[in-house]
């Protein structure tokens, strides 16, 4: 099989944004690999959706070592359709990987210890085949191990040259602070966190982008169209087949409820008076915030990537369009 050859204008459209103060810079969407990438989907539907993202100039590509499922299936997959098809690009990409929930048996296998954060991203090599990452996070903060000891493991990591830069996710902001003091006594920036952020998960605004921004931190907003309930699936009323609300895995099937229709539907009406669909806006109205850096997406399909992406090339907000938006994005609101 012959590698993929890339588009030679995917650099032309897409929108880059430098990560906080640093020197690197991160596309407006990047591809997460977390709930379509496992064993359970098609490896030819994976591939055709990796390299389609890196045409469109998608250069980050996000994963976790649970990702799957099963567990490390997502980074196996993704090391065999870079082996085949992107490994001429590697210096083009920005490949993430984290570390922080149950992976193997033992207590060595979850959070944030030196043990288990080193022992994981060996792991992680060697699922994806890659020498390095060029982002390992803390994927999450440990209640019970120093927060020195998981910054230290992440500051090993980049002084041995297996990853470039450190990151953490699901931080609130005085853990956030903790973590950048840690890990500037080795010397090593915190250069970007990942939370969960969306018209519907407004917890980032209750002092996390303040103090990201403070700190010259950038993020990667992960679940900016809330699981699927900030997209046209659901507004019918009904749960599609196929969805994740049908899967079960992470929105529970049931009714839908009236409030979440209403102000899902008032915001898609305000997507098409702005050419876009409720997807897009949902994308735009996260990028809108100068702490953000890049909005992190999934995709089950290549038409469902592009769609996504296309919200790069919208005209920004206006002040207006956010005022009329601001009392339909609630924090809290699920679909039932």
């Amino acid at each position: 099989m012959y590698p993929h050859v890339a588009d030679t204008s995917r650099y032309d459209t897409m929108q880059y944004n430098r990560v906080g103060r640093s020197g690197l810079k991160l596309p407006a969407i990047s591809l997460g690999l977390w709930n379509n990438f496992g064993n359970d989907k098609p490896l030819d539907t994976q591939a055709a959706i990796i390299r389609r993202a890196f045409d469109l100039g998608v250069t980050h590509i996000d994963i976790a070592n649970n990702y799957g499922p099963p567990p490390g299936s997502a980074e196996s997959n993704f090391g065999r359709i870079f082996a085949e098809d992107l490994r001429p690009y590697r210096d083009e990409l920005i490949i993430s990987s984290k570390a922080g929930y149950d992976m193997w048996s033992g207590p060595y296998q979850v959070f944030g210890s030196r043990k288990y954060m080193l022992s994981s991203l060996d792991a992680s090599l060697k699922r994806t085949g890659l020498d390095y990452f060029d982002i390992f996070y803390s994927h999450r903060p440990d209640p019970e191990t120093p927060i020195e000891e998981t910054m230290g493991a992440l500051a090993h990591a980049v002084q041995s040259g297996k990853a470039l830069y450190a990151g953490i996710s699901n931080y609130n902001p005085e853990q956030t602070r903790a973590a950048a003091a840690a890990l500037a006594e080795f010397k090593v920036p915190l250069l970007i966190h990942q939370p969960r952020y969306s018209m519907f998960d407004r917890t980032p605004e209750d002092g996390l982008l303040d103090t990201l921004a403070d700190l010259g931190v950038g993020s990667i907003a992960f679940s900016p169209l809330a699981q699927g309930l900030l997209t046209d699936r659901y507004l019918g009323g009904t749960v599609p087949e196929g969805s994740r609300a049908s899967e079960g895995r992470w929105l529970q099937p049931g009714e839908i409820g009236e409030t979440y229709l209403s102000r899902a539907r008032a915001l898609n009406d305000i997507a098409a008076s702005r050419g876009q669909s409720l997807a897009q806006l949902a994308l735009t109205w996260v990028l809108r915030q100068p702490s953000v850096t890049t909005a992190l997406i999934g995709a089950s399909s290549v038409a469902q990537l592009e769609n996504n992406i296309a919200a790069v090339h919208a005209a920004p907000l206006t002040a207006e369009e956010i005022a009329l938006i601001d009392p339909l994005a609630v924090h809290g609101t699920t679909l039932r």
